[in-house]
């Protein structure tokens, strides 16, 4: 079997292709690859060409909505300010209970730091840092600060 090493793409589908796309190259500043001629779908690269990409896909406005998760992996330093700068455009940072919050949560059995927050469709989407300590499969998810007192015990 071939082993998977990335995320290469995500598709999600969106009620407002318009407003989906404003989201992700304006505000989490995506650079926008291709938009098919017949505009019920947009591509976007993720980091550099070729590297990884997010697909958008007009669904149309559907009693039933499906929501679905993407996380896009980003520095620790990133995922330490995330909640400021997501509040700086007026989005929620989430933590895994999905209450508001202003630090990340680890999840310990990877181990890595990771914020979250919903794209205007409800999507529930995750900024994630893999950290450089031991893993602790034990340990759940935990508060960011708890996790900083542990590893201080450990060191």
């Amino acid at each position: 079997m071939i082993e998977a090493s990335d995320l290469f793409e995500a598709h999600l589908t969106v009620p407002d292709l318009d407003e989906a796309i404003q989201f992700y190259r304006d505000v989490l500043g995506l650079r926008q690859a291709h938009v098919t001629d017949t505009h019920d779908a947009a591509f976007f690269w993720i980091g550099s060409a070729g590297n990884a990409m997010l697909g958008l896909w007009a669904g149309g406005s559907a009693p039933v909505k499906i929501t679905s998760h993407v996380a896009f992996r980003v520095g620790l330093a990133d995922v330490l300010d995330a909640p400021r700068a997501l509040r700086s455009v007026g989005i929620t940072p989430l933590g895994f209970d999905g209450r508001p919050t202003d630090r990340p949560d680890v999840l310990a059995w990877m181990p890595a730091a990771a914020v979250y927050f919903r794209d205007p469709a409800g999507h529930l989407l995750e900024y994630i840092a893999m950290l450089p300590h031991k893993a602790c499969s034990d340990c759940g998810v935990l508060p960011w600060r708890m996790w900083e007192l542990m590893q201080g015990a450990a060191a």
